[in-house]
């Protein structure tokens, strides 16, 4: 603009020749913040320094913290430009933050980056551009290093579950308690009796020898098999959220093995399609979340459909202790689902099967809108016929004592951890 402006000061001059000497000045004055500025800009070698702060790898579906810290070796204000290089699986083009930074003062710029897939992410460099209040240039200056960051299955939820699951706060996510039925549970101490307490379980022999009121008390089960069996085949590359119905999966899988073994059983993980993935039998060893995570970190689905009938082989033959099974799949149609139900009969009779699907949320907000036409009252009629489906499917497992769980992919999480809850109070493993 600057030379814009000197320019034209100099072509008005050719007719009128009075504006000469106002041009010839401004061009001198131009010429000279832009040489001060270059001066005071470059005179310090490493006028900008700084590093961007990350975790070691990012959660997949969570919003990850990036921090990019600045700390300015100049004598003077500057305005300052920030542009990350962020990996391109993000397609962002727009992380410019613009700021100021004291006299040897720092800045922090923190902003959040939200992966929806799983692998290795390429970070660039850090640029920041650096001016002084006259503006005319800025220096560039590069921070930081080219790195490599894995996209992890949501190992945020993970920590946020597992506090809650070691503290007992559970219930207070909107999981809710359940009333314990019949009496498979394992004795844990004789303690005193408070208001509240069942006097069936009073202990009398305690009673006589303490001269007050003791009863038993007792927990849930410990060390029955929880596996999470999750279906890789093409309906579960179906898209909600940003995440594919596999990723949504994976997560919740995640989460519920974490909290199985925190809660003393074993977790154990299945994967397969058209032929069985990765088998890890149930344990609650010290490195059993790592494999899991390591596994599921790899899962990627398929294009051909499942087999259902090796998945029923494997817990025939390799996996016969009784165990909870929460199968991740997807079923949209009910002829979808009675083609498999006799297999997953067939499993519910040795194990208990939990079925985990999903509904289609576009279509349950498609189903509420307004309609102004008669193609619009059609199609409603189909998103309504298609929900409804979904809710037959749900009672025709039920007819076979087969348990479901039909959720949106937002409360997947939630709606499970309910259910293992739920099969852990009842008793039914």
């Amino acid at each position: 603009m600057c030379i814009a402006l000197v320019c034209l000061l100099f072509l008005f001059a050719h007719f009128y020749p009075v504006l000469l000497p106002i041009a010839q000045i401004l061009c001198f004055v131009f010429f000279a913040l832009f040489l001060v500025e270059m001066f005071l800009l470059f005179r310090v070698s490493n006028g900008i320094e700084g590093e961007r702060i990350s975790t070691e790898r990012l959660s997949n579906g969570d919003d990850n913290d990036i921090r990019i810290l600045l700390e300015s070796r100049y004598r003077f204000p500057i305005a300052i430009r920030v542009i990350d290089e962020v990996p391109v699986q993000f397609q962002v083009r727009n992380k410019d933050y613009q700021d100021e930074i004291s006299a040897g003062g720092t800045k922090e710029i923190a902003y959040t980056l939200r992966p929806t897939e799983r692998g290795e992410y390429e970070f660039g460099k850090v640029n920041v551009y650096a001016s002084t209040v006259i503006g005319l240039i800025q220096r560039r200056f590069q921070i930081g290093e080219n790195i490599s960051l894995p996209v992890y299955p949501s190992f945020l939820q993970m920590r946020k579950f597992e506090l809650m699951a070691i503290s007992n706060q559970l219930s207070e996510y909107g999981i809710k308690k359940m009333r314990r039925i019949g009496s498979s549970m394992e004795f844990e101490q004789i303690k005193k009796y408070v208001q509240g307490d069942d006097l069936r379980e009073i202990n009398w022999r305690a009673t006589a020898r303490r001269n007050e009121l003791m009863v038993n008390q007792f927990q849930d089960e410990k060390s029955q098999n929880i596996y999470n069996v999750i279906d890789m085949g093409r309906i579960m590359k179906m898209p909600f959220n940003g995440l594919t119905l596999l990723d949504h999966a994976i997560n919740s899988a995640l989460v519920l093995s974490n909290i199985s073994i925190k809660k003393d059983d074993k977790a154990g993980l299945v994967t397969f399609s058209n032929k069985i993935g990765k088998v890890i039998k149930a344990d609650r060893n010290g490195t059993q979340l790592m494999k899991i995570q390591e596994t599921l970190y790899k899962v990627k689905t398929g294009f051909l459909e499942s087999d259902y009938a090796k998945l029923y082989i494997l817990f025939k033959t390799k996996l016969r202790p009784r165990s909870l099974i929460l199968l991740y799949t997807n079923f949209e149609t009910l002829n979808s689902l009675k083609r498999q139900l006799p297999i997953l009969r067939r499993i519910s009779k040795q194990h208990v099967l939990v079925v985990v699907f999903f509904k289609n949320s576009e279509l349950e907000i498609f189903s509420r809108k307004e309609t102004g036409s008669l193609s619009e009252v059609y199609d409603k009629i189909i998103a309504e016929k298609l929900s409804y489906e979904k809710r037959q499917i749900v009672r025709e497992l039920n007819k076979y004592g087969i348990q479901s769980i039909l959720t949106s992919s937002e409360e997947l999480t939630i709606n499970t951890i309910n259910k293992y809850l739920e099969i852990k109070a009842r008793g039914l493993l």
